[in-house]
């Protein structure tokens, strides 16, 4: 670390360092503000959706009690075939967004199907939709608080580092420079008694 010059220039390098942290930090504290607001509402809504899947899943068992029986086979009646993701910009924070989901549903022929199967499929369909959407959501929650830390980070380093550290090298530089204006002016009045007192001596 360079050690801190006592000098006026020094000083008001400082006090512009200051100034300017000062301008900066009001702007990453409303960022702060804003991204914990965000991250806030991605928590809720993963937390929803999770609350969500439960019941959905709750009431396809209600409603399908055969489910329970365990030789039915159901891999593959519904697979994702394709999806869209696209991004959002969150405050400089880049997010994913699941814009659509194409679902395909295997060939059983009406004979071999039960006739309840179309009713399972469409209830597949929405909670493998939901766990999709919840799989985003942990994403976005997942960069909002990575973001969030890292402003958090730069406000302490501002409000707790940098502004501190400013104006105790201001204060520093201040008490200096007033004891060096001081002994200024001690040397000055001794100068100038010792010279009154030499002139004194020379007229003898």
């Amino acid at each position: 670390m360079a050690k801190l010059a006592l000098n006026k220039s020094a000083l008001s390098k400082e006090k512009h360092r200051k100034a300017s942290y000062g301008r900066y930090l009001p702007s990453l504290e409303m960022k702060q503000k804003q991204l914990l607001i965000e991250r806030k509402k991605a928590e809720e809504a993963l937390q929803q959706h999770v609350c969500d899947i439960a019941s959905l899943e709750a009431a396809v068992y209600q409603k399908l009690p055969m489910l329970a029986v365990v030789n039915i086979e159901m891999d593959g009646l519904v697979v994702v075939e394709s999806f869209k993701l696209s991004e959002e910009n969150l405050l400089g924070t880049k997010v994913p967004v699941l814009e659509s989901i194409i679902f395909k549903r295997a060939e059983y022929g009406y004979l071999i199907r039960p006739h309840w199967f179309e009713e399972l499929a469409i209830s597949l369909e929405k909670v493998m939709q939901l766990k999709m959407e919840e799989q985003v959501l942990c994403i976005r929650l997942e960069k909002l608080q990575l973001a969030a830390r890292t402003i958090t980070q730069r406000v302490n380093l501002f409000s707790k580092v940098l502004i501190p550290e400013a104006e105790d090298n201001i204060k520093k530089i201040g008490l200096f420079l007033s004891d060096q204006e001081r002994a200024g002016v001690v040397r000055s009045k001794l100068a100038k008694q010792k010279k009154l007192v030499d002139l004194g001596r020379a007229q003898l």
